[in-house]
């Protein structure tokens, strides 16, 4: 089990001298039972991401030339709403693009994510979670993928990674997913109303800022594979 934090800045000269995102904090593989799991947290908005497989897949699902892929998001309360059953598809496809389903033939892959409390960038939160559940149980990946969220304030400013009290009354708001080796788009999901240039904004400040996200699961995965001095274990 490891946890790690991380309040990392980047600089970007395209778009604002700081780039920052809300505190990034994660505990791999909380859950005994899964194959991989990952409690995520980015500010106050918190997913609990596990995943099982690859595992034989049901008749109904089996893919002869791949693996199907599986996402179940559960919301914090009551049953999933339509909102989030449109989530889990953006999940399941993101997910899928950044996997080598090719390689599990007739398998599984279920990834299954909980709510455990929303202010703001929810589904940036989940796709990190994701990922980083999926390099905790090693499943093999053409790339990882960074998520970021932002929005266009009342006043049209645009706000990176913002908290619920930041994105009151927000006009507009972005999520972009980026990959680990040229930093290209994998997936975009934009609610409201924007213009041409206020989205190239989002995307090169967001773009600017999965740098942030890659380096923390750098760091989070090189510690979980650090093993302890031998020094230390006799003195234990």
């Amino acid at each position: 089990m490891v946890l790690l934090s991380s309040n990392m800045q980047v600089d970007s000269n395209e778009i604002t001298d700081e780039i920052a995102l809300r505190p990034i904090n994660c505990e791999l593989n909380p859950l005994t039972g899964a194959d991989g799991s990952a409690l995520h947290s980015q500010g106050e908005t918190i997913v609990l991401a596990s995943m099982y497989g690859p595992i034989e897949a049901r008749t109904q699902h089996a893919k002869i030339e791949k693996a199907n892929v599986e996402v179940i998001f559960r919301p914090k309360f009551g049953l999933p709403t339509i909102k989030d059953k449109f989530r889990e598809c953006i999940l399941r496809n993101t997910c899928e693009t950044a996997l080598l389903t090719a390689l599990h033939p007739r398998t599984t892959i279920s990834i299954q994510l909980q709510e455990m409390d929303n202010r703001c960038g929810m589904e940036a939160c989940a796709v990190n979670a994701a990922c980083l559940a999926l390099l905790a149980g090693g499943v093999p990946m053409k790339f990882t993928i960074a998520a970021v969220h932002s929005i266009v304030d009342r006043d049209g400013k645009l706000v990176l990674d913002p908290d619920h009290r930041q994105a009151l009354g927000s006009v507009a708001s972005f999520t972009f997913v980026f990959d680990s080796l040229d930093k290209n788009l994998v997936a975009c999901n934009t609610n409201g109303r924007f213009n041409l240039a206020q989205y190239n904004d989002a995307l090169l400040m967001s773009k600017a800022a999965s740098e942030i996200v890659f380096k923390f699961y750098k760091n989070i995965i090189a510690k979980s594979h650090c093993k302890p001095n031998s020094d230390e274990i006799k003195e234990e």
